[in-house]
C-alpha cells in the first residue's frame, strides 16, 4: 500500500530497529513532505539536501492509504522543510484533515518539527486538531549543538508549551547513549514537565546509523531505562515509554488508547469512586 501510493515511511528512511515488529502488527509511521530534509542532525539517517517541490496530492494519498490499512491509529511525521515559508504547516493541516474525514474512526498522531519557531505556522497544525501532537527534543540541552545543530532547545520547549496550551495531548522524546549524563536526563524531564506540562515521554537507546553519524557513547542498561520510566511517572507524565528499542512512535497506538477521552473519563470516575470509598472508611 505504501509503495503503490508513492509514500515514504520513517521506518525505512531512518533504519528503525523495530520495523519488523511494527509492520507485523500492521503499524507504520508515514513521512510526508518528501524524503529529503533541509537539516543535518548528527543522529539521523534521513537524507539531507535540497528537497523536491511539495507534492500537493500527497495528503489525499496518505488518507487513502490509512483507509486501506484500516488502522485505529496512525503516526505521521515529516522531514524539516526550512525551504518553505510556513515550514510545510499547510500540507500538515490538510493531511490531518483528510485523514479525519476519510477515516473518522482513526486517531492521528502528528510528529512535527519546530517550524523555526514560527508560532503562527505551528498554530495552523494545532488547529487541525490531531489527537496527539508530538515534537521531539531528541537530547539534553548541552548536547543540542552536536546532535541538532539547526534546532534550539528552548525553541522546542516553546513548541511543546504551545501544543499543550491549546488543549491537545502533547508528546516528546529523547535518545540516550549519545553523550548525555543521567542527571541531565532527569533535569530535562523536570523542565519538560514544569515548563510545557507534556503528557507522553519516550526514551530509547541511540544507535549509530552509519560511520558518518555521531558515535555511540554508551550502552544504557535495561535497569537504567526502568529507572528513567519510574522517574518520569513520578514527575507527572501520563505515559512513559523507556527501553533500548523505544522510538517516538513505538507502541504509539497503545499510548493513544490509554489516553483516549473514554479511557481518561473512566480513570477519572474510578479515581473519584476510590476517593469516596476512602472518605467513607475514614
Amino acid at each position: 500500500i505504501i509503495a503503490s501510493h508513492k509514500l515514504h515511511t520513517v521506518c525505512q528512511e531512518a533504519n528503525c530497529p523495530n520495523i519488523g515488529e511494527c509492520w507485523n502488527r500492521g503499524t507504520a509511521t508515514i513521512m510526508i513532505l518528501g524524503d529529503i530534509c533541509t537539516r543535518s542532525c548528527g543522529f539521523c539517517n534521513v537524507k539531507t539536501g535540497r528537497p523536491l517541490p511539495v507534492d500537493r496530492d500527497e495528503p489525499r494519498r496518505v488518507a487513502e492509504s490509512v483507509a486501506l490499512m484500516n488502522l485505529r491509529h496512525i503516526v505521521i511525521t515529516c522531514v524539516d522543510r526550512d525551504d518553505l515559508a510556513d515550514g510545510g504547516a499547510a500540507v500538515w493541516a490538510e493531511t490531518i484533515q483528510r485523514v479525519h474525514e476519510t477515516c473518522p474512526h482513526t486517531t492521528v498522531e502528528a510528529l512535527i518539527g519546530d517550524f523555526k519557531g514560527d508560532a503562527d505556522a505551528l498554530q495552523v497544525v494545532v488547529d487541525s486538531r490531531p489527537e496527539i501532537l508530538a515534537h521531539n527534543l531528541e537530547t539534553v540541552k548541552r548536547m543540542h549543538p552536536a546532535v541538532r545543530p539547526q534546532a534550539d532547545y528552548q525553541r522546542s520547549l516553546r513548541v511543546l508549551k504551545q501544543i499543550k496550551a491549546n488543549g491537545l495531548v502533547s508528546k516528546s522524546g529523547i535518545m540516550v547513549g549519545i553523550g548525555e549524563k543521567d542527571d541531565e536526563v532527569i533535569a530535562l524531564m523536570n523542565e519538560v514537565r514544569d515548563f510545557a506540562d507534556t503528557d507522553i515521554f519516550t526514551i530509547g537507546q541511540y544507535l549509530q546509523p552509519t560511520r558518518n553519524h555521531l558515535p555511540l557513547d554508551r550502552w544504557v542498561t535495561p535497569e537504567q531505562f526502568l529507572c528513567y520510566k519510574k522517574d518520569g511517572l513520578l514527575r507527572g507524565f501520563k505515559v512513559v515509554e523507556s527501553g533500548p528499542l523505544v522510538r517516538s512512535s513505538y507502541h504509539a497506538e497503545e499510548q493513544a488508547e490509554r489516553l483516549s477521552p473514554e479511557r481518561r473519563e473512566t480513570a477519572a470516575m474510578m479515581e473519584l469512586l476510590l476517593a469516596q470509598a476512602r472518605q467513607q472508611r475514614e
